[in-house]
């Protein structure tokens, strides 16, 4: 136990001293250096137990080739954002919601329009990489708050995809714990937490609207004007947001529709943006067709800078690029490398099994699964490994207790899927926060949905409101690989 524990200290240490000391920029470098260390250290503690070099190197790389499909997918995002910029297709949607929604309504309206997305999509990763950017774009220009933006797309994000057969994580969970437990039975389930957790959102969210004073540098007026003289705004530079939602729909691959829609907008924009590539590119020798291409290399390696010359406008929309993303990256790869280690050690399943066995009436029960979900992600740093572990670890105790499967599954989602964007150095944290642009310190006190869910899981574990039980169900050793994408 103290190997296991040891590591863990030396972790919160570490990451405790970057924060003290470089604050917000702790994620541009120092918190990942924290992560490496943490993870030879967890090594350290694997070859006293007698692991070997061999064994440790081998599941730390394994560890990392699990994130792969995550890492083509953040690429992909840092190169949509960059060409969407360019094209004109996130300008256009600020342009439309700054005309349609007032700020007493941006909030609450966020948060539906996330929820919504999030189902049609599967993917809170999609859904916070498009219409989250844009949600956060206005904000910033109506001068409203961007981290309770941030929070709104989030809650509304995380809820859309828990409550759809379309999420990996909805399907996997179910299949970890067994019992016969079906995906529909699972979301059914699921609702009685996730329902009230975003009504209660959605009410805070209208009164944060009501009592918002917006405080823009450049009036509402002013900022249409500027992107009417920047970007040529019209419905058909919308036609990469609609080509996303096919191919969403179509259940295509999230790297290949993510990437083929940031391609479409690069091909559209010298149509439809043509003086906007032209001042990007900047380059008066090169023809039409070499400053088209040049242009949409550009925007998707390093982003898009825009040259309207009116600062806020210049400002939101210089963004994008695969590049923007290598510190995300980076921060994914050392939380995994640790992960993998303390996994690979067998130190996350020491610790966890005193919980299980300590764990004495309902409540507590259902109690220690959403501890352990919270605890993982914060200890391990992604989302799988929160949601795969307590799955495994609790569903013999559920089985012999006689409780329904779908109360297990419910707790592991409220509890490892949820919070998972609430730490920074998570994987889904690490990824909202660099495609959002505001540090998970801004948005997490206005994650109502996230911080709800376990709660409500718990509460209702205590009191026994729709804890449904079963005669005591098999326990089948499922084998489920992780996803390669979330």
């Amino acid at each position: 136990m103290l190997d296991a524990v040891l590591p863990i200290v030396v972790l919160i240490v570490l990451l405790a001293l970057t924060i003290y000391l470089f604050g917000i920029d702790a994620t541009n470098g120092p918190l990942q250096v924290a992560l490496l260390l943490s993870a030879a250290f967890a090594s350290l503690m694997a070859f006293k137990n007698g692991y070997t070099v061999a064994g440790v190197a081998d599941a730390a790389v394994g560890g990392v080739t699990s994130a792969v499909g995550a890492i083509f997918i953040l690429l992909a995002v840092g190169a949509l954002i960059g060409t969407w910029n360019m094209a004109g297709t996130i300008p256009t949607i600020v342009d439309y919601g700054i005309r349609l929604v007032s700020p007493t309504w941006f909030y609450l309206t966020a948060a539906v329009v996330c929820a919504l997305v999030g189902m049609v999509t599967g993917s809170s990763w999609t859904t916070a990489g498009t219409l989250g950017v844009a949600f956060v774009g206005m904000a910033k220009v109506m001068g409203l708050d961007e981290g309770i933006a941030a929070g709104a797309v989030i809650c509304g994000a995380y809820f859309g995809d828990k409550m759809t057969p379309l999420s990996e994580t909805t399907i996997l969970v179910p299949k970890l714990v067994g019992g016969g437990l079906t995906v529909g039975e699972h979301i059914r389930n699921m609702f009685w937490t996730a329902g009230p957790a975003l009504g209660v959102s959605l009410v805070i969210f209208l009164v944060l609207g009501l009592n918002a004073n917006p405080d823009a540098a450049i009036s509402t007026d002013a900022a249409q004007d500027a992107l009417a003289s920047a970007f040529n705004i019209g419905f058909v530079n919308l036609l990469p947001l609609l080509l996303l939602v096919f191919f969403a729909a179509r259940r295509f691959p999230p790297f290949l529709s993510i990437l083929g829609s940031a391609l479409f907008a690069g091909i559209l924009a010298p149509f439809t943006q043509w003086e906007a590539v032209k001042a990007f590119v900047d380059d008066p020798s090169l023809g039409p067709v070499a400053t088209s291409i040049e242009a949409i290399f550009g925007a998707m390696a390093t982003g898009f800078v825009s040259s309207s010359g009116v600062e806020p406008i210049d400002a939101l929309f210089t963004r994008g690029g695969m590049a923007s993303l290598l510190s995300t990256i980076w921060l994914v790869l050392g939380a995994l490398s640790f992960a993998a280690v303390m996994e690979h050690a067998g130190f996350l399943q020491r610790l966890l099994m005193p919980i299980v066995s300590r764990a004495r009436g309902r409540g507590s029960l259902i109690a220690s699964v959403n501890a352990s979900g919270i605890g993982l992600n914060v200890i391990a740093g992604d989302q799988y490994v929160a949601d795969v572990l307590p799955a495994r670890m609790f569903r013999g105790e559920f089985a012999k207790r006689g409780l329904a499967p779908q109360v297990l599954s419910r707790a592991v989602e409220d509890s490892g899927t949820v919070t998972s964007v609430l730490v920074p150095w998570n994987t889904c944290g690490a990824y909202i926060s660099g495609v959002l642009g505001v540090s998970t310190a801004a948005y997490f006190p206005f994650c109502f949905f996230n911080l709800l869910s376990p709660l409500l899981d718990v509460l209702y574990g205590f009191i026994g409101f729709k804890v449904p039980r079963a005669e005591p169900w098999e326990d089948q050793a499922h084998t489920a690989a992780l996803p390669a994408q979330p």
